[in-house]
């Protein structure tokens, strides 16, 4: 937890996603300006049937899969042209189990074994067990959900498991002005779905760490920092105060105005995004990009 001592101080994503992160999550994708998962949907919907076509392998792991609603119609119609199994991997035991329940009533076709834990643990065990051609996939923007050096580390775990002509179905949101990207990342009047998400990172670390963060001393707010194509969500404090990690020996002290960071949402030049991935022998294959959003599903296959 080393982030914990940035300048600001910066929690994980994956603190984010217990059982109420989760579900809080879901209550984020419904927000009316929240356009990233409607629009990733749609671009499923509409192409599911070329990309069932492209994916071609009979293994499909999805990386974070939350609830996996995404992906039912798509593993669907890869159950429809071939036998597909599916790997979910997810920090939440109880998203894991539910998702994968909801998927083998919905899409009995397919076969599905949930791998619980973090990415790197779920790809230690693909690269262990695997038997098959994989497609893995990321959705819902998570790659930009990283700083430049764990997307580094996570593109690097990735196709270390992959095997040359292994797929790698990612979307990516593209770049665009701040007062679409900021009302996206934060509440709308009458809601508190962001709010209650980025304060339940402290939640987490409490439970985790032996914490004694007090949560209503902080104020959850995004912003779009242009120079760094990011947005960025922070807890900042509105009270003078410290806190302990008492299980990490990490002790925090903030002044009014002092944040923490809980998010980060890189947004990517689609060529340049392309370019970059070729450093990690990932050939681009095709994409679908909604031209009106500017959000995109890039597929790749391991050269």
């Amino acid at each position: 937890m080393n982030c914990l001592r940035e300048s600001p101080p910066r929690i994980p994503p994956h603190f984010g996603y217990d059982a109420l992160g989760s579900e809080l999550f879901e209550e984020i994708t419904k927000l009316p300006d929240y356009y990233l998962t409607r629009v990733e949907d749609g671009l499923l919907q509409r192409h599911v049937d070329a990309i069932a076509d492209e994916l071609g392998t009979p293994w499909v792991v999805e990386l974070g899969s939350g609830s996996a609603k995404k992906t039912r119609g798509l593993l669907a119609a890869c159950a429809a042209r071939r036998r597909t199994t599916f790997l979910p991997i997810d920090v939440s035991r109880e998203m894991l189990i539910s998702s994968a329940d909801l998927l083998a009533a919905d899409c009995r076709d397919v076969t599905v074994r949930g791998l619980w834990g973090r990415y790197e643990a779920g790809l230690r065990w693909i690269r262990v067990e695997r038997s098959a051609p994989v497609t893995m996939m990321l959705l819902g923007s998570t790659l930009g959900n990283t700083t430049p050096t764990e997307r580094h580390s996570l593109l690097a775990e990735i196709t270390r498991t992959l095997a040359s002509g292994d797929r790698f179905l990612v979307s990516a949101d593209l770049i665009k002005p701040a007062h679409i990207l900021e009302p996206c990342y934060n509440d709308p009047p009458g809601h508190s779905a962001f709010v209650r998400f980025r304060l339940n990172h402290l939640a987490h670390l409490n439970r985790c760490f032996d914490g004694d963060f007090v949560l209503d001393r902080f104020q959850a707010r995004a912003h779009y920092n242009e120079h760094t194509r990011t947005v960025e969500g922070h807890l900042y404090a509105a009270t003078d105060h410290g806190a302990k990690l008492h299980a990490l020996g990490v002790e925090l002290k903030f002044r009014v105005g002092d944040s923490i960071n809980v998010g980060f949402s890189a947004k990517f030049d689609p060529a340049r995004f392309i370019d970059d991935m070729r450093h990690f022998g990932l050939v681009h294959h095709t994409h679908w990009i909604d031209q009106r959003w500017q959000y995109g599903l890039f597929l790749f296959h391991r050269r």
